[in-house]
């Protein structure tokens, strides 16, 4: 973790507090109410943490994370409707509610942290809220250096400060002046430092780190050489066919077809963000320490999608391998177990109820998600036996907790792939016309049919 130097070395600036709405309804009868560290990053995969498996990347505070908190290794987000798959995770998982149900503008939608606010919580943000300024004026009582965007050059990220009156014209847009891991975990530790009322609060910490550009800082750029990152075992120099989106905006980061250099440099840069990031998370995770809050803190880490960089013959997040759906997601404090995995399905959405539940609050009636705390206490083993995914009108997907179909509908074609999950995590042997799966696929293809109805997929309806 950060130094005391660097601890005092940063902002306070930016932070400002109006007071709370009185709340709508009265929480549980549950004495103590956590405070809420949420902490989400942009663009970060699955299988990237040392703690869980990946020996080629340093990250010694999320695994810290790890180490004292519950882990769930077949977290995922539903899809998305757009090339820009940030925005409807981010409004899935602020809603909790599923693709087709949940706005990404969040108009007329209740938040997680509105909830929250309601019930008496001080409700903080800062960095990257990638839908409409109005769903965050109503979520949020206090923030700083506040990005209304998708992406942007790190050391250039146009902010914002916390305007009480919620309407945020973008002529008061400045440059923050900081790398964005930095200024953001700035606004957090200034927060917490700052922070003296009986109230609970929830910090909602989202880096614009990893996306890309990918321009690490020179330190970090140096722990890792390219030349020295192992290619993964699904590298392709490109797709195998015309999966509907090969020519987006991602897929142009590098030329076609990949080569192993290219990758191995796009990877190298990859990892040095996430270890960037790691070091100012850790700044937070101190100032808890130094201020006295750590436990009474909740701290959820979750990433709001994952990236191919090279996998598959791919460089976005434009499609539904496990690289680009699967995500991490840790839930770590006192009163949870330590040093624990669940390998239960689960989606992003499911912590709005998982939220409610750790902090004694009812689940509102809009949340279509499953709480994850039967999981985590080993009350249940699953909550779901299968998950949905689609992205936009031309891939859709199941899986149950070994396989996994996939079917694709790109200029009046279609095409199917099945891949066994459990023996081939990486998704390199397509066994849908290997003879002995007919069973398999018709029970996964029904099962897709019966997703595509609960959540109301408008492709089934046309």
């Amino acid at each position: 973790m950060g130094s005391a130097a660097a601890l005092l070395a940063g902002s306070p600036g930016g932070v400002k507090a109006v007071s709370r709405e009185r709340p709508r309804f009265r929480a549980s009868t549950t004495e103590w109410h956590p405070n809420i560290l949420f902490v989400f990053t942009d663009d970060q995969r699955f299988s990237t943490l040392h703690a869980l498996g990946n020996p080629h990347i340093s990250t010694p505070v999320m695994d810290h994370l790890v180490a004292t908190g519950v882990t769930f290794t077949h977290a995922c987000i539903m899809g998305s409707t757009v090339p820009a798959v940030c925005a409807p995770s981010r409004a899935m998982l602020m809603s909790g509610r599923t693709l087709y149900h949940a706005p990404t503008n969040l108009a007329n939608t209740l938040t997680f942290p509105e909830w929250l606010r309601a019930a008496g919580y001080t409700t903080f943000s800062t960095g990257k809220w990638h839908n409409e300024p109005a769903s965050f004026a109503r979520s949020f009582s206090c923030g700083g250096k506040i990005f209304f965007g998708g992406m942007s050059d790190h050391l250039q990220v146009p902010v914002q400060d916390f305007d009480p009156t919620g309407e945020y014209p973008k002529d008061r847009r400045y440059v923050g002046g900081k790398f964005s891991s930095e200024m953001f975990s700035d606004e957090a530790v200034a927060f917490l430092r700052g922070y003296h009322e009986a109230a609970p609060f929830l910090m909602y910490v989202s880096y614009t780190a990893p996306h890309d550009p990918r321009m690490p800082p020179r330190d970090y750029r140096e722990m890792y050489d390219p030349g020295g990152i192992p290619l993964p075992p699904n590298f392709l120099e490109q797709h195998p066919f015309d999966n509907g989106e090969l020519r987006v905006r991602d897929e142009l980061l590098a030329p076609f077809p990949r080569t192993p250099k290219e990758i191995q440099r796009h990877v190298a840069e990859y990892y040095g963000m996430i270890s960037h990031l790691d070091e100012h998370l850790g700044r937070i995770l101190q100032t808890l320490d130094e201020t006295g809050q750590t436990e009474n803190t909740i701290v959820i880490f979750a990433g709001d999608n994952g990236l191919a960089i090279g996998q598959h013959g791919l460089m976005g997040k434009q499609n539904l391998y496990e690289h680009s759906i699967r995500v991490p997601l840790i839930l770590s404090g006192p009163g949870l177990p330590q040093g624990e995995q669940r390998e239960a399905l689960c989606y992003l959405l499911d912590l709005f109820p998982t939220i409610c539940d750790l902090t004694g609050m009812r689940v509102p009636r809009s949340v279509e998600g499953e709480s994850l705390v039967p999981l985590i206490t080993g009350e249940k083993s699953q909550t779901r036996d299968s998950l949905f995914f689609a992205y936009r009108d031309c891939q859709r997907a199941v899986r149950d907790e070994r396989y996994k179909l996939i079917k694709y509908s790109v200029g009046g074609k279609s095409r199917t792939q099945l891949f066994d999950i459990a023996n081939d995590p990486w998704e390199m042997k397509d066994l849908s016309a290997e003879p002995g799966f007919e069973s398999k696929l018709g029970g996964l293809r029904e099962a897709l049919e019966r997703w595509q109805r609960e959540v109301d997929d408008p492709v089934l309806r046309s």
